[in-house]
């Protein structure tokens, strides 16, 4: 068994609650409410600037330029095409200020110091352990409600198509392909610490959708 395989299956419970999420499902199928969809965006683009701090962390560790480069060619989509989906997509829903006055939810904090603590540990393999969770939950829920359907307003549709499709699959395969690579590499101690971030960010990504969720029923 693959090692980033070996890692999902330690925590498969709250990986499928993750990807099997009532929020993903809602999500998908056009009921969930615009408040929550907002409520998560807002605390997701919060998440944005960590993560590309951490992936320009992952960049300047990777072990040749060939490693590099497809990350940084993910970096530039993140802070070309993403981010502009984030500008207009919180401005249709009413937030044209991106939501600054919205208060940060705890599993945002969350998941901001985890990734500032993988971006400070020097370790590659513990970046791309964080990493490879962020990507790889979100192709397999986009996946499973993938193609979006139709009539769905853009704020949904282009979400789901934007973390699913063989190119997002590609880049989290390669993630998944560094991590291995990486873990294989490493001494005992240094997988321990990858495996235990690894852990945490599928926590702390399910207590994401968990509030996510209960923001959704609040609006219902």
């Amino acid at each position: 068994m693959r090692p980033s395989e070996a890692l999902r299956a330690q925590s498969q419970a709250d990986w499928t609650a993750i990807t099997r999420h009532p929020f993903a499902n809602a999500l998908g199928n056009g009921t969930l409410p615009d408040a929550a969809m907002a409520w998560y965006l807002v605390q997701d683009y919060r998440f944005i600037e960590g993560f590309v701090r951490l992936l320009a962390q992952a960049i300047a560790h990777a072990p040749t330029l060939a490693d590099a480069v497809p990350a940084a060619q993910f970096l530039a989509l993140i802070t070309g095409a993403e981010n502009t989906y984030f500008q207009r997509s919180l401005a249709a829903l009413g937030h044209p200020d991106m939501g600054r006055d919205q208060p940060t939810a705890a599993a945002t904090s969350g998941f901001q110091n985890l990734m500032a603590r993988a971006a400070s540990s020097g370790r590659y393999s513990q970046m791309l352990a964080v990493l490879v969770v962020a990507e790889w939950t979100y192709l397999d829920w986009a996946t499973h409600q993938a193609p979006p359907q139709d009539g769905l307003p853009f704020y949904l549709a282009e979400w789901i198509t934007l973390h699913s499709g063989p190119d997002f699959a590609g880049v989290v395969g390669y993630l998944r392909d560094q991590l291995d690579a990486a873990l294989i590499a490493a001494p005992e101690e240094e997988r321990s610490a990858a495996a235990d971030l690894f852990r945490e960010a599928v926590l702390l990504e399910r207590d994401f959708f968990d509030a996510a969720m209960a923001r959704a029923d609040q609006k219902s």
